[in-house]
């Protein structure tokens, strides 16, 4: 027992004896507060270095062409036809709500890729938030715009996966959509994402209706700009076998004889 008393006593911090952080290093002594450690002080915090001016908004379509990966996944071939996938997408919820029968892809000799439907239409109407704008404006120059997020335009969306052809139109140096709507042919054109003039009547539907999206994705973005025609067709091919009644036809007209190919579900 005294032996026990006497660690004890040289233990405790209440007979004078160390405490149980006698083994760690003494603290430094303090410095006077001089210049160097206000230096030190700013280090530590890097207050200076980090403030309001740094932290950037970008509005519109700029986040798109900035970063593109994060809306596509890359600048590659994959990413490259992710862009068809989001035009042709449209077109096939048009089809899944029972408002298209046809769709037809051409791979245009300059490099264009054109995609037409004879479904409604997209709204060429001012649109209630921006009066001053074409609801087909609206919807491409502004993510996470369309019909697909009310309950009653679609009720199936096979596009829900994806970023919206407003992407398309960011990622494209060049891009023109047609709307044959309420017996009036509208035309709208757009450079690197911005329109170059308001959507405008060009003549009379004719009985036509529908939506035709021409575009040619940016070489100062993507790795190569060429579409792959096994590519498309493989994909038109699954889209035609799911959709019984639906007709697609995608077509190459990129070398001196043009390919033709007509999907229908046997």
């Amino acid at each position: 027992m005294a032996r026990i008393a006497k660690a004890v006593a040289r233990t405790s911090p209440l007979k004078g004896g160390t405490d149980l952080f006698s083994d760690l290093p003494e603290a430094a002594p303090r410095r006077p507060a001089g210049k160097s450690a206000r230096a030190a002080a700013r280090v530590r915090t890097g207050e200076s270095g980090y403030t309001a001016r740094d932290i950037e908004v970008l509005e519109g379509l700029e986040p798109v062409r900035r970063r593109p990966g994060m809306y596509i996944g890359g600048t590659d071939e994959k990413a490259l036809h992710h862009l068809f996938a989001e035009v042709i997408d449209n077109s096939m919820d048009e089809a899944l709500a029972g408002h298209a029968s046809f769709i037809e892809v051409v791979m245009e000799a300059d490099g264009f890729v054109t995609v037409t439907d004879n479904g409604r239409g997209i709204p060429v109407d001012p649109h209630p938030k921006f009066p001053k704008k074409s609801a087909l404006e609206v919807i491409m120059c502004t993510l996470h715009a369309g019909g697909k997020f009310d309950q009653n335009s679609y009720k199936v969306s096979g596009g829900l996966h994806g970023v919206g052809v407003s992407v398309v139109n960011a990622l494209s140096s060049k891009l023109q959509l047609k709307v044959w709507r309420d017996g009036k042919e509208h035309f709208i054109e757009f450079v690197h994402g911005d329109a170059v003039a308001p959507l405008k009547v060009v003549g009379e539907a004719h009985g036509k209706r529908g939506t035709e999206v021409t575009f040619l994705p940016s070489r100062e973005i993507f790795r190569m700009t060429e579409f792959d025609w096994a590519t498309l067709a493989h994909r038109l091919r699954e889209l035609a076998f799911l959709n019984p009644g639906l007709r697609i036809v995608l077509a190459d007209q990129r070398h001196a004889v043009e390919r033709r190919e007509e999907m229908r579900p046997r």
